[in-house]
């Protein structure tokens, strides 16, 4: 190991252990001095100077705004999110969710009541009860997800258990803990909309967040909030799409899961219904934004449940995100715009190969201006992504 890369091991830790961002750390180099988070910014400039690479350069970025806020440093929103995720995130108009809500209007059931009174109810009549059946559900969702990502990379064999958790502060989280072991983690506590099953799958486990984590297994630092994590959670939220096109989620649920509960088809159409999902990430981060410009919880909240379609109880649970003081707090740009910025880009499976096994960052996949889409409904069609993730966390391997 060069001094260099001891020394950038020896940052990421550091600022770890003042509980900035989430670190996956498979190394062995102990941070046994402790550091405050001023000296920690200046290590992250020294090392900026003689980075061997723009992908660790975008990481020492990301580790250097986090240790200036550390040390008390408070930079508009978009600026301090520029300099972690590597990308400008931006306000997005209204009339991108606006598009999002014609798009469930027609993917929903014809059922009365407001369109976010529609999709409630679309999403308890898919609802999972009792929650204890979710481990053999997700194995059968494994099973399908690894076969159908085979197809487009080779994988090893290797054991995908699912585990139900509570008293976390996400929905769903896949976790590779090396050795072909991996997790799939779901928030008990949060009802399991069985029409999600595969949407979440995919994005946790294959082709997304294990998926990745065991084709770059030999990186020994990698750090949330950074520009890599962007394209993660852009695949994730295409995951589902990319390993079943048009209808073959529905068709499949249909096929070897609702039977079992008595669900029949009612007419909705879940890739669209996804897709809009996936849009509406947008209005999270312009919450962030009004939240950053002084918006107050009442405020906050009727934003979220007028754009978002969320009930009370999940606009109340989005807040903790949104106003978390946590310098994670830019990671929920990653979602949405991670997903646009991906789109036009994931045109095959070349490209997916590459998102899983290269250290590529939102520069290298970003397309001209002229051939992306205004805001997120036109392109591709059709949780769960995990809600960010504000504890601090490190991971040995």
């Amino acid at each position: 190991m060069t001094e260099w890369h001891k020394d950038y091991e020896m940052l990421a830790l550091g600022i770890n252990r003042l509980g900035g961002g989430v670190l996956i750390y498979r190394g062995s180099v102990r941070a046994d001095t402790p550091s405050t988070a001023g000296e920690l910014a200046e290590q992250a400039d020294r090392l900026l100077e003689s980075a061997p690479s723009p992908y660790l350069a975008a990481q020492v970025r990301a580790m250097r705004a986090v240790a200036r806020r550390l040390d008390g440093e408070r930079l508009p929103l978009a600026e301090y999110a520029r300099e972690c995720l590597g990308l400008e995130p931006r306000w997005l108009p209204e009339s991108v969710f606006e598009e999002a809500h014609a798009e469930l209007d027609a993917a929903l059931p014809r059922t009365s009541g407001s369109l976010a009174d529609r999709l409630q109810a679309w999403q308890a009549a898919h609802t999972l009860q009792p929650i204890e059946r979710l481990p053999d559900l997700v194995a059968r969702a494994v099973a399908e997800t690894r076969a159908r990502t085979g197809a487009i990379i080779p994988l090893p064999d290797e054991v995908v258990e699912c585990r139900l958790v509570e008293g976390v502060p996400f929905h769903a989280a896949g976790d590779y803990e090396g050795g072909l072991k991996s997790t799939i983690h779901i928030n008990k506590a949060i009802p399991f909309n069985l029409a999600d099953l595969l949407y979440v799958v995919a994005h946790e486990g294959h082709p997304r967040h294990i998926v990745e984590s065991l084709f770059k297994e030999d990186l020994r630092v990698r750090f949330m909030p950074s520009p890599p994590f962007v394209l993660s959670e852009g695949l994730g939220l295409l995951a589902e799409e990319i390993l079943f096109p048009g209808d073959e989620a529905q068709v499949w649920l249909n096929r070897h899961i609702f039977p079992e509960f008595g669900i029949r088809p009612d007419g909705s159409d879940f890739a669209a219904i996804h897709h809009a999902k996936n849009v509406l990430w947008g209005v999270w981060g312009n919450a962030a934004f009004l939240a950053d410009e002084g918006a107050g919880d009442v405020e906050l909240a009727g934003y979220l449940m007028r754009w978002a379609l969320y009930s009370e109880e999940e606009a109340a649970l989005a807040l903790g995100g949104i106003l978390s003081p946590s310098p994670m707090r830019p990671y929920i740009f990653g979602y949405f715009h991670g997903w646009d910025l991906l789109r036009p880009w994931v045109t095959g499976p070349d490209r997916v190969r590459r998102l899983l096994t290269e250290q590529l960052l939102p520069a290298d996949v970003a397309m001209p201006a002229a051939s992306q889409t205004s805001g997120g409904v036109k392109a591709v069609s059709g949780p769960c992504p995990t809600a960010p993730q504000t504890s601090r966390a490190v991971k040995r391997r």
